[in-house]
């Protein structure tokens, strides 16, 4: 058996496993390969073994392994600047990252001038850690409300959180606490173009702690395709 495929398997079982213990459906989980660095070989191997979703951290690797990796759900994870806006919003069946009225705007724009309509999701960033993207959780209604109000080709379909690194995944409870939280509020809101869906939480080492929180779609990479060499890669 391929090391992918024993690991998306192992990691499959844990995702079961955390959702039944959180009295949840398995099957409402979506599981979001995030193949930074990773090759299309890679990747074409992940979707050979059921994977339908990949997440990347930036656009140039998406625009470098498009035309290579068989058809998917390509989802930008990563901190998205204007200016490469216009790159992705033919390619990309979700944005997670957006953190601000200029983005959002932006992404906006591209769509409206292309016919189309972009799924997104707020990042929330409730520990205000500088190294982080993501908006202050009193923000994200502001946030939202402006959206809704200016940007018709958006559809917003949740929340994402990016937690703090602590060895110990317990200590980060509380911040999947508190974005649900604020997404249950969210899901309490009419409006044709807030379609709660997605609630993005939790990465290889902590995503059992945020499934039981009730996050329902999880980013997983090191657990799928195991530790990221960055020095044999070329790609950005």
């Amino acid at each position: 058996m391929s090391i992918i495929k024993e690991n998306l398997k192992n990691v499959e079982k844990t995702v079961k496993d955390a959702a039944i213990q959180g009295g949840v459906d398995p099957k409402d989980i979506l599981l979001c390969a995030v193949t930074k660095t990773r090759t299309p070989e890679e990747i074409n191997e992940a979707i050979e073994w059921g994977v339908t979703d990949i997440g990347e951290n930036k656009v140039q690797e998406i625009l470098d392994k498009y035309d290579f990796v068989a058809p998917c759900r390509w989802h930008l994870i990563g901190h998205l600047q204007t200016n490469k806006v216009k790159y992705i919003v033919d390619k990309v069946y979700m944005i997670h990252s957006v953190d601000s009225m200029k983005l959002a705007t932006e992404i906006h724009r591209r769509c409206e001038q292309s016919s189309r309509e972009m799924n997104i999701l707020i990042q929330v960033n409730p520990a205000l850690e500088e190294s982080k993207y993501g908006i202050p959780s009193e923000e994200t209604f502001p946030l939202v409300e402006n959206i809704l109000e200016n940007c018709k080709t958006l559809k917003i379909k949740g929340l994402m959180l990016i937690a703090p690194f602590e060895e110990d995944p317990e200590k980060v409870r509380k911040y999947f606490r508190q974005v649900k939280v604020l997404y249950d509020r969210l899901g309490e809101i009419s409006h044709p173009n807030l379609e709660i869906e997605y609630l993005s939480m939790g990465m290889s080492h902590d995503f059992k702690v945020a499934i039981s929180e009730g996050a329902n779609l999880v980013r997983i990479g090191t657990a799928i395709f195991g530790e990221r060499d960055y020095g044999s890669r070329t790609s950005q």
